[in-house]
């Protein structure tokens, strides 16, 4: 039996007895831990499929032990500022040994079943139930979206809180992507970079803030002088209307 599990961000496939780094969690050496982001399980030719996350499934296991992994060189450079800052960064790790895989049984999967059948006369209750488990995947979502774009800017070393600013701008989906490159100032380099961490919308562009774009400072060739010389929230916003 094999599991796909999210844990501090970053997805796994584990099985019973592995034994896997990641980010630093919060425990001693010996505690337990459990995780419920349970995305995929498999069991032979039995798969099952979350959506985005197994109800009552949970990945147990154990911390073997805390730790820093390989020096990465972190180097920033601002184009004719003159700025240059080279750094060394040692991610801190958490190795675990994974213990246990527990599905929900099939029994009590149908009993729940059965419960929603009777129950699914009542409107009320079943908008209540709804709204929630909606909120709760576009959270989830939005959180995914975040994770990824901060993993793009740290591959590019970009220097940059990505959370920060999309928390800010909102995110966007590479499918809902806008032609950036319509806005004066922004060619395709410029457009290949703001996607890497996670701005691909006329939209997110348009409620850039003041703190958003001393960040977006941090992507190499791009400076909070050009972007309000250039009028790139401007612009955003006439596109919005067209």
């Amino acid at each position: 039996m094999y599991a796909i599990v999210e844990i501090a961000g970053q997805q796994f496939k584990v099985a019973k007895d592995q034994r896997l780094f990641v980010h630093r969690l919060a425990g001693e050496e010996g505690d337990s831990v459990s995780f419920n982001k349970i995305l995929l399980s498999g069991d032979g030719d039995n798969i099952t499929l979350g959506a985005p996350a197994i109800d009552g499934a949970l990945v147990d296991a154990t911390i073997t032990r805390h730790l820093k992994g390989d020096k990465v060189i972190v180097f920033k450079k601002k184009r004719r500022k003159g700025y240059r800052v080279k750094n060394g960064h040692r991610q801190s790790l958490t190795e675990i040994s994974i213990t246990g895989i527990t599905l929900p049984g099939s029994k009590k999967a149908s009993s729940a079943k059965k419960e929603e059948k009777v129950e699914a006369p009542k409107a009320e209750t079943k908008k209540a139930e709804t709204k929630p488990t909606a909120k709760k995947e576009e959270t989830e979502v939005n959180d995914n979206l975040v994770s990824r774009a901060q993993k793009r800017a740290d591959d590019q070393n970009i220097s940059i809180n990505v959370e920060k600013l999309l928390n800010s701008i909102g995110t966007a989906l590479k499918s809902e992507a806008d032609d950036l490159t319509k806005i004066a100032g922004v060619g395709p380099s410029f457009e290949q970079k703001l996607n890497e961490v996670g701005i691909y919308t006329y939209e997110q562009l348009s409620k850039l803030k003041a703190a958003d774009k001393e960040e977006l400072s941090n992507v190499d060739g791009i400076t909070r002088d050009k972007i309000e010389a250039d009028e790139w929230v401007k612009q955003a916003k006439a596109l919005l209307k067209k």
